[in-house]
C-alpha cells in the first residue's frame, strides 16, 4: 500500500472512520451523518455502499493497515463481524431443529486486531451469545424507528453513558407459531411470516440507498451510529479543547 500523507486525527474537520464488515453501509451512513468521513471494507462486492469502498477480507485488510502504519489515518474503527455463529436464531430455533451449518466466530480475532491498532473502536453484535461486552445497548424505539432491532456494542478505548431504553409501543408485526400479531414494528429479518415489503423495510430502518432485501436485513439502522458517532466526536473535541 502507498504511504498516505499523515493526518493529525484530532485536528481533522471530518475525522476518518474505518467501517469493517461494512455490508451496504447502514453503520457507515450513520457515522457520516454524525460528521465523520467513512471508508468501508467487506469481503463481498457492495455496489450500493455509499462511500469509499474496498472489497477485501476485513481481518487481512486491517492487519495490513496496522503493519504499514496507514491505520494512523483513522480516528475510529467500527466493526460488525458476521453474527451467524452466536446470534439468537442460530443458538435457538436453528440449533433445536438441526438447521443451518457451521459458522466461524470472527469476534475474537477482530478484537485482537482492534486492540493492536491502538485506536478507539466499536464492535457491534445482535442479541445472542456473542462474547462481547455490552457497553452500550440500543433499540429502534429510542430513535422513533419502525423496527426494534436491539444491538449491543463493545466500546474499546472510549466509553459513553447508556441512554434510557424507551418502552416498546407494542409487538412486532407478523406470524408467530401460527398466530398473526399486528404491531407498530416490522421484522427486519428473513422472508415470509408476514415480513415487510422492501419499501416498508427501508422506511422502518431509515435506509433509502439500497433496495436489496438481504442488505437491509443485515444492516443496523444508521440512527444508531449517528448517535454513537456524535458522542465520540463530542468527547474527542472536548479532549482537544481541554
Amino acid at each position: 500500500m502507498t504511504q498516505p500523507t499523515p493526518i493529525r486525527r484530532e485536528r481533522a474537520a471530518r475525522p476518518l472512520l474505518l467501517d469493517l464488515y461494512s455490508c451496504a453501509g447502514g453503520a457507515g451512513r450513520g457515522y457520516n451523518w454524525a460528521g465523520l468521513d467513512v471508508h468501508g471494507v467487506d469481503i463481498r462486492p457492495r455496489p450500493n455502499y455509499p462511500f469509499t469502498f474496498v472489497q477485501a477480507d476485513a481481518l487481512e485488510y486491517l492487519s495490513a493497515l496496522i503493519e504499514s502504519g496507514e491505520i494512523e489515518r483513522y480516528a475510529l474503527i467500527h466493526s460488525s463481524p458476521p453474527c451467524q455463529d452466536k446470534c439468537a436464531l442460530t443458538v435457538g430455533t436453528n440449533k433445536s431443529k438441526g438447521w443451518g451449518g457451521t459458522h466461524v466466530d470472527l469476534v475474537p480475532p477482530t478484537r485482537e486486531l482492534l486492540e493492536a491498532s491502538g485506536l478507539p473502536y466499536v464492535i457491534e453484535q445482535p442479541n445472542g451469545k456473542a462474547e462481547i461486552r455490552k457497553d452500550l445497548w440500543l433499540c429502534g424505539e429510542q430513535f422513533g424507528l419502525g423496527v426494534l432491532r436491539h444491538r449491543n456494542f463493545e466500546l474499546g478505548r472510549w466509553s459513553v453513558a447508556q441512554p434510557v431504553h424507551v418502552p416498546h409501543r407494542g409487538r412486532v408485526r407478523g406470524w408467530r407459531h401460527g398466530e398473526y400479531f399486528d404491531g407498530p414494528y416490522v421484522a427486519a429479518y428473513g422472508n415470509g411470516g408476514g415480513k415487510p415489503s422492501v419499501p416498508e423495510l427501508q422506511a422502518a430502518m431509515g435506509i433509502d440507498w439500497t433496495d436489496v432485501r438481504e442488505e437491509l436485513t443485515e444492516a443496523i439502522p444508521p440512527a444508531y451510529t449517528r448517535w454513537i458517532g456524535a458522542a465520540f466526536l463530542a468527547q474527542t473535541r472536548k479532549a482537544v479543547a481541554a
